[in-house]
């Protein structure tokens, strides 16, 4: 089959020949057809410290997919070859004991595909039953389907809080910050902001009904506060940029009794001012995936029964490419300035 290779430690990947993946007795195998690129999938090819840190190669990364299912072993029960699917990234151990007490998101010895084991950048993958998540809205399209990781991803962190009649503060209008809106509208909160320096993003959060897109390098959260006509700080912040600046901004405009969810991962070291957190009576969660299987609920309900919803979601993809031009995408992901960049796998 056809893959996207890291054949060892070292910058750059390779569309080569690769055996296709065998699936176990518990096992189900997938032909893919499309795939999103990720951030994760940009350290990965660019062999960063973050990379180095977390990766095992050789490796055919890739963990955000859509595909149908070829064939599934002996002891699969529930899903059948045909299917249409996606599926949850993170296989856990299931001995643990948050894996025990039903919190699977929490495993202390999870394995993720695309970063510890082969995962989607290819005609194939194999993951097992417990992973599949089986679409039956026919509304969801391949392109979809393949950022469902994602949408996961803004799904777990903007319901974390109760949202109703609250006012909302994302950091970071990246695809996730993005799908964060419409969740946030989904969920009831009253006014929404977001940030960002990109021009482009900052029009798609326009477009995916945010109040208010704040270009920080033009205006303080301080102002848009004040834009807004709130007399008082933010209710709820999601922290999506992984920048210190944008935590620390957050922290900043929070109400009293705020809460802040935070999913986007810092690069480096961010300085908290934990007196302010104290005396303001803050809440920080950190978020990571999604909750199994509960996120992945609520994201096809919502999807099912809100077409708006479904509709801005599904415009996060921003740019559709033939796998065979994988480094295109890849370079289009890694600029910045669009929304989420999918691989058709489908035509290889």
């Amino acid at each position: 089959m056809k893959a996207l290779y890291k054949p060892g430690p070292q910058p750059g990947l390779e569309l080569t020949d690769r055996p296709e993946p065998q699936a176990g007795p518990a096992d189900v195998k997938i032909r893919v057809l499309a795939t999103g690129i990720c951030g994760t999938d940009l350290h990965i090819q660019s062999w960063d410290a973050s990379a180095q840190s977390m990766l095992v190669t050789p490796l055919v990364p890739g963990h955000e997919f859509y595909g149908e299912v070829v064939e599934v072993g002996e002891d699969v029960r529930e899903v059948r070859v045909g299917d249409r699917v996606s599926g949850e990234g993170h296989i856990v151990c299931g001995m643990c004991r948050n894996c025990r007490a039903g919190r699977r998101q929490m495993c202390i010895n999870v394995v993720s595909v695309g970063v510890q084991r082969d995962g989607a950048f290819a005609e194939y993958v194999v993951i097992p039953e417990t992973n599949v998540w089986v679409h039956h809205d026919p509304s969801v399209t391949p392109e979809l389907g393949a950022i469902f990781d994602p949408f996961g991803n803004a799904v777990h962190t903007a319901l974390s809080f109760p949202l109703v009649g609250e006012d909302v503060l994302i950091t970071g209008a990246g695809p996730i910050g993005l799908m964060a809106i419409s969740v946030a509208r989904h969920a009831g909160a009253r006014k929404i902001a977001i940030t960002d320096v990109s021009a482009q993003r900052l029009d798609l959060a326009r477009q995916m009904g945010a109040d208010l897109a704040v270009d920080v390098s033009r205006m303080t959260v301080a102002e848009a506060q004040r834009e807004l006509g709130m007399l008082e700080g933010f209710d709820v912040g999601f922290e999506m940029s992984g920048r210190p600046a944008a935590l620390q901004g957050m922290i900043e405009n929070m109400n009293h009794g705020g809460r802040i969810a935070l999913l986007g991962l810092p690069a480096e070291a961010a300085e908290i001012d934990w007196g302010k957190v104290v005396t303001h009576m803050l809440t920080l969660k950190g978020i990571y995936g999604r909750e199994m299987f509960e996120t992945w609920y609520a994201m096809s309900a919502m999807l099912a029964s809100n077409p708006v919803l479904r509709r801005h979601v599904a415009s996060v993809v921003t740019d559709v490419l033939p796998a065979e031009r994988w480094e295109e995408g890849f370079a289009v992901a890694r600029s910045g300035t669009g929304g989420k960049v999918v691989l058709d796998w489908s035509g290889v």
